[in-house]
């Protein structure tokens, strides 16, 4: 009896308030959610840590989920059972989601079947847990909002983290000019195995006039722009003419000059992976999946913290001096 008991409950990270990362509460008591309809139950093996869920968490976020609530959507794991008129998948096999109804900072996540896809043998879960939200963001940022084509130039602007690294991967492997910056030696070496042809520290006084010294006088054609706040006026002064800044993220307010963009008519486009219909969902996962059979997509780990240090991985997500990958809970 205490057998199954026990079977019914789980451990998961529990928001009950908005605030700091001391809002994440570890909980070893929470129910195992159940799936219902065209829905699927996965045993957690990683997930995912993305800045989104620090703002969310904080309160400051557009989206905010009732209270209480489970962060997280990128997880990787084993099918542990599957609702009705689910046929895509079966108890056992390796997953990984684009996003979870029930929250991913948990051992078991309740998922719709058709934010569920195939983990390949080739990747470990870990790797599993760095593809849902960080690839998905780069194709719809690259292709579908940035109507990037081969032979054009890119900027990839905080090019270490996640979403850059996946960016520099699939411009990479789709004939872009690939051009990356980092914070850190290390962050720049790990752009480059990646997919970037060059790469110039963020740090650097002049990384501006180096950059515009590698494209020549016409510029860059597109820049994938994770820190908008700090970037986007130099950006404008970056680009070609026609040329494009994908806003992926931002933490604050910035003041720019309308006139940049007149001058080479530019544009400032905002990504958000949140507003994809499901045809551009589809298309991403495909080229996703495509990229995975290929071989040129590979999920870059980085920093990995036990469920218990979650409020560690939510401080460190937005502090540390450089990402040198996707941050990855294990379970």
């Amino acid at each position: 009896l205490v057998m199954a008991a026990t079977r019914n409950v789980m451990r998961a990270v529990r928001v009950f308030e908005f605030g700091g990362p001391e809002v994440l509460k570890l909980q070893s008591d929470v129910l195992v959610p159940v799936p219902k309809e065209n829905q699927v139950l996965i045993k957690v093996h990683a997930c995912g840590v993305n800045p989104v869920e620090t703002y969310i968490r904080s309160g400051t976020y557009a989206r905010k989920p009732a209270l209480p609530y489970t962060p997280g959507s990128d997880v990787a794991g084993v099918i542990e059972s599957v609702g009705e008129h689910v046929t895509a998948f079966k108890k056992g096999d390796r997953v990984f989601t684009l996003e979870t109804l029930s929250g991913g900072y948990a051992e078991y996540a309740v998922a719709a079947a058709n934010r569920v896809f195939p983990l390949a043998d080739k990747l470990d879960f870990r790797q599993g847990a760095a593809i849902g939200v960080p690839y998905f963001t780069a194709y719809r940022a690259l292709f579908q909002k940035g109507c990037a084509k081969a032979g054009e130039s890119v900027l990839v602007h905080g090019a270490s983290g996640g979403v850059g690294l996946a960016a520099c991967q699939i411009a990479r492997a789709c004939g872009l000019k690939v051009l990356g910056t980092a914070g850190t030696e290390e962050g720049m070496n790990v752009i480059l195995r990646n997919g970037a042809h060059q790469a110039f520290n963020h740090r650097d006084p002049n990384y501006t006039e180096r950059i515009k010294a590698c494209t020549g006088p016409g510029g860059v054609d597109i820049i994938i722009e994770m820190l908008s706040n700090v970037n986007l006026d130099t950006d404008l002064q970056l680009l070609s003419c026609a040329g494009r800044v994908m806003v992926v993220g931002c933490r604050g307010r910035i003041e720019i000059n309308p006139r940049d963009t007149m001058s080479k008519e530019s544009s400032i486009i905002g990504v958000s992976l949140f507003l994809a219909t499901e045809e551009e969902r589809h298309e991403c996962a495909t080229a996703v999946l495509d990229g995975i059979e290929a071989g040129w997509l590979k999920p870059v780990v980085g920093l990995e913290y036990p469920l218990e240090k979650v409020a560690k991985a939510h401080e460190d997500i937005i502090c540390s001096s450089g990402a040198r990958g996707k941050m990855v809970l294990l379970l």
